[in-house]
């Protein structure tokens, strides 16, 4: 009876999974804040409910660094492997694997950090996963912490490897477009200025470089962006070049 409960269970599940992870990706790609990943680790507590908290680090010009966490639980058992330099999420980045550690106080692959972790932060399991951003550029692994030891079984294993991937694949897509997003907005803007020069140089039989020169005093003078000037200079043909008192 119990196994045909489960598999009753198991389209409903699908389809709450789908619907989460659908509802993560429309986030991130409609964010503008400057850090996805802080929607991840709150989804990643509430597929997997067993964890006390969650967090995700990322390697920043060779060091590990907390990027997004649930609370300061996380945040805490992070620090604690980057002051050692050792522990589940510092090995799962490198070594590219996930890590399942079932009791942190006794495991002695991370003898000190277990040690610590369990004292000092009450966390006596984990689960550490390596997350592929490679397209994103950024190396990054997403951590869960519970106080139970062995506190996760298989299924929150496959969760939170569901979890990485569908994460990894949505954030690498949203940066991606955001920069894509950066670069028509910069073209844009050298466009609008290329423009205002040969409005300058027709206007006042300036060299290019003269004209450049122009909207650049006059945008320090005004206190203005160089791309505001420009586009008062294709609106009018004249330029403000007087100095502006700065509030």
């Amino acid at each position: 009876m119990a196994e045909t409960t489960k598999h009753a269970d198991l389209p409903e599940h699908l389809r709450q999974v789908a619907e989460d992870y659908e509802r993560l990706s429309q986030q991130l790609m409609t964010s503008h804040a400057d850090n996805p990943f802080e929607a991840v680790t709150r989804l990643a507590v509430q597929r997997v409910p067993v964890a006390r908290a969650a967090s995700i680090t990322t390697v920043r010009n060779n060091e590990f660094v907390t990027t997004a966490a649930t609370d300061e639980v996380a945040r805490r058992g992070d620090y604690i492997q980057y002051e050692l330099g050792s522990g589940p999420c510092i090995d799962a980045i490198v070594e590219e694997t996930v890590y399942q550690p079932k009791d942190l106080a006794t495991d002695d692959r991370w003898p000190e950090y277990g040690r610590r972790v369990s004292s000092e932060v009450g966390m006596r399991s984990m689960l550490s996963f390596r997350m592929r951003l490679e397209l994103a550029g950024v190396i990054a692994g997403l951590n869960f912490y519970a106080e139970e030891p062995d506190a996760f079984d298989d299924g929150d294993l496959a969760e939170g490897l569901l979890l990485t991937t569908h994460a990894a694949q949505a954030i690498a897509a949203a940066q991606l477009r955001h920069r894509s997003q950066n670069l028509q907005r910069a073209l844009s803007t050298n466009r609008d200025i290329g423009t205002a020069i040969g409005v300058l140089i027709a206007q006042y039989k300036l060299t290019r470089d003269q004209a450049f020169d122009l909207l650049r005093i006059a945008s320090q003078n005004t206190n203005r962006k160089l791309h505001d000037v420009a586009l008062d200079v294709i609106d009018t043909g004249a330029l403000d070049v007087t100095p502006h008192p700065h509030h």
